[in-house]
């Protein structure tokens, strides 16, 4: 009898397409076979000890048991100030515009929940983290998707990439309240300089948009490179939020930490809400959470250096196989080209294919928009033994595929 009740923004969001890859990898592994997995970016290391024992420390003390604080404890919204202010020279004001999330993806939404109004348009680069534009959608909002054009060292085309901009603002109706940007970029890995964000900053000024800055893989970066804060930029605050995620930095993805940092505004909106929602992260994890990012750093660049030795195995041994990918400069994925037999396939069946002859699970890049069509992308999730494996079960297969 309730058939005819419609959930109308359940039925706006698209078929979860990795589901299909999944389940194909779920019975493989249930016939026996060894599938090496490279499909989700879920961090395989410890997280350092040093913040495992204060979380130890914590969670014996009676007193943290209690409800928490929504917005964070003070303690680790002057961590998080204090982080910013030692990496990038950025003064942060704990109160107004520092707050903590259970995760970056939950201080995403929640935010976009509450600074969404029917039918508001927000811009968003494609490919991209699909929940960067499903969150819209769910908020009953709207999404103008424009490519990302990347040039051959994977930074954006900034002539294509501001054009796309002022086109939308120029075209659509109602005009964009808000656009979105994540660089280090997930999928793609592509990455900008500062002024990249200066030029941003002073266009979102003119015409009067919002930005929303995801930089989750900002401390995994490669070869010299280091990626910027956005809010670096003078009279940034006025117009962007920055989120960020301990998860890939410390190794402590299941631990659920974030926050969001910047524009007043938008911080106390995102605060508001959620003030309704829930009553904050368990005290003992905002307690480690503070050593984190107050304590020994040299954690970090040991992560790091992790993911640039699987990163360059991964190339080299790859492009002896006979599928040559592009060099990263940041994040913990590769951004691989279909090889040339498959691209007609498609990056879903071509992911499928590679799973059943390979071995190997991989993300397909129409997964996160259409014109990720053309490439899947490859987590560095598995150690310098495994890759060199799947780059032998590759090897194999292309081999067996061009008879």
């Amino acid at each position: 009898m309730f058939d005819e009740i419609e959930f109308e923004k359940i039925k706006r969001l698209p078929k979860y397409v990795f589901a299909a890859v999944d389940e194909l990898k779920m019975a493989e592994r249930r016939a026996g076979e060894d599938v090496i997995d490279f499909s989700m970016g879920n961090p395989d290391g410890p997280t350092p000890r040093h913040i495992i024992e204060k979380l130890v420390e914590s969670v014996q003390k009676p007193k943290t048991h209690g409800y928490s604080v929504s917005k964070g404890i003070y303690k680790l919204r002057l961590a998080i100030c204090g982080w910013y202010r030692e990496k990038y020279g950025v003064e942060l004001d704990a109160d107004t515009e520092v707050v903590a999330s259970m995760g970056s993806k939950e201080g995403y939404v929640n935010l976009v929940q509450a600074i969404t109004n029917p039918g508001d348009v927000a811009m968003v680069p494609d490919p991209c983290y699909p929940i960067h534009s499903q969150a819209f959608i769910l908020a009953g909002g709207n999404v103008h998707r424009f490519r990302l054009v990347l040039n051959r060292d994977f930074t954006p085309d900034k002539d294509a990439f501001f054009r796309n901009i002022e086109t939308a603002m120029r075209e659509s109706s109602p005009k964009p309240k808000y656009l979105v940007v994540n660089f280090p970029n997930n999928p793609t890995t592509a990455t900008v300089d500062l002024d990249f964000y200066e030029k941003l900053v002073a266009l979102a000024r003119e015409e009067r948009f919002y930005i929303i800055s995801d930089i989750a893989y900002a401390e995994i970066t490669y070869d010299g490179y280091k990626a910027p804060s956005i809010l670096q930029v003078p009279g940034a605050k006025d117009v962007a939020i920055e989120s960020y995620t301990l998860s890939k930095t410390y190794n402590m993805a299941g631990w659920r930490v974030g926050f969001l940092v910047g524009n007043p505004r938008l911080v106390g909106a995102l605060t508001r809400i959620k003030s309704w929602l829930d009553y904050g992260m368990f005290t003992p994890i905002q307690v480690a959470s503070t050593i984190a990012l107050n304590g020994d750093q040299s954690c970090v660049e040991e992560i790091r250096k992790n993911y640039r030795r699987r990163r360059d195995v991964l190339l080299q041994s790859f492009a002896n196989a006979g599928w040559s990918i592009d060099k990263p400069k940041a994040s913990m994925f590769a951004w691989a080209r279909i090889p040339e037999p498959f691209r007609e396939a498609g990056s879903l069946e071509f992911s499928k294919i590679l799973l059943k002859e390979a071995k190997m699970a991989v993300s397909p890049g129409i997964g996160f928009g259409p014109y990720g069509d053309g490439y899947v992308r490859i987590a560095l999730i598995e150690n310098e033994e495994r890759i060199r494996q799947a780059a032998r079960n590759v090897k194999r297969f292309l081999r067996a595929s061009s008879v």
